[in-house]
């Protein structure tokens, strides 16, 4: 699907590492962002993201902060508020001092910990559906002191290094540049309301359709098992699906979608689940299999996301399936 009007990225960094802003930018996004006036501050930046499930162009506000503390106090007074419900992600560019205790060190520490406090109080901390990222430019091998740094701000460190060095660490995973794209290719970059769960499910019809062509050429169904999902609930959360989906297509007074009366009016007792599901026609069967297509595609989109931010979004995709019921 194509997002338009995607969420922001805030693209953040002191005033005197511009140089660094700017190459991290040039290196996600294979332009040099443009000034206004004479400053990358107020400036605004594209990142076009496009992926099995979607295609983006994420504007990228810039800003250069000479104050810490007074910006994030500026980021968390009632006039942000609008500018933060429409950001996706937060990116802070620092560059890594030799010694994490040396003044500009200390001034480093500082930045990260203010732009993790508007992540904290003003974007809801590890409640917020955003990513968030610290990318710090350097060549030091000892990182342990951003990474906690990073971490308690609740912002992924990302060391960039030199382009000439291996894009993956020993454990094969992504790093540096890549690392940080692969984060933002992750995010859920939908501008929803604040009222809206998060989940934009009436534009995924070629994703689905495209799952259902992987399962067709694979010869195997396996893939809409609720237990394959990997979402982080067991059966019985789907158990409890099943059954809102048998019951959504009932009248008051009957136990099954054929028009067939409820066992409570009829004398009986009340059926079974199993039994139930057997009353189910063809389009009932379909419907199921919608969505659990749609929890499968839901499941792939995030699957690069901790285990925390997987089972939030797994949560948000359960919600709005029952809400279409």
């Amino acid at each position: 699907m194509d997002i338009t009007n995607p969420r922001r990225i805030l693209a953040v960094s002191s005033a005197d590492s511009v140089q660094h802003l700017t190459r991290v930018l040039k290196d996600l996004t294979g332009t040099t962002p443009e000034q206004t006036s004479t400053s990358l501050a107020g400036a605004s930046h594209n990142l076009s993201l496009k992926t099995t499930y979607y295609t983006a162009e994420v504007p990228i506000w810039l800003d250069l902060i000479s104050s810490p503390s007074e910006w994030s106090a500026s980021f968390l007074s009632p006039e942000a508020k609008e500018v933060l419900e429409v950001l996706g992600g937060v990116m802070v560019v620092f560059a890594l001092p030799v010694h994490s205790q040396s003044d500009e060190g200390k001034s480093a520490q500082d930045l990260i910990r203010q732009v993790g406090k508007v992540v904290k109080d003003g974007l809801g901390g590890w409640e917020w559906d955003g990513v968030g990222l610290c990318l710090g430019v350097g060549e030091i091998d000892d990182v342990d002191v951003w990474e906690d740094c990073c971490a308690e701000s609740g912002l992924e460190f990302v060391q960039v290094r030199s382009q000439s060095l291996s894009s993956r660490n020993e454990f094969g995973e992504k790093t540096g540049i890549p690392r940080a794209l692969e984060a933002l290719e992750a995010n859920d970059w939908a501008n929803a309301s604040a009222d809206d769960l998060g989940s934009d499910f009436d534009d995924i019809e070629a994703d689905i359709e495209w799952q259902k062509q992987r399962q067709n050429n694979d010869g195997d169904d396996a893939d809409i098992d609720p237990e394959s999902l990997d979402f982080g609930f067991d059966r019985e959360d789907f158990e409890g699906l099943k059954r809102a989906i048998w019951n959504s297509g009932k009248e008051d007074g009957e136990d099954s979608m054929d028009g067939g009366p409820s066992a409570a009016a009829a004398g009986g007792s009340k059926p079974t689940l199993d039994e139930a599901e057997e009353s189910l026609d063809d389009d009932d069967v379909k419907k199921m299999e919608r969505m659990m297509a749609k929890l499968q595609v839901v499941r792939d989109t995030n699957a690069g996301l901790p285990e925390d931010q997987r089972k939030r979004a797994a949560a948000k995709a359960v919600a709005e399936v029952m809400r279409e019921l």
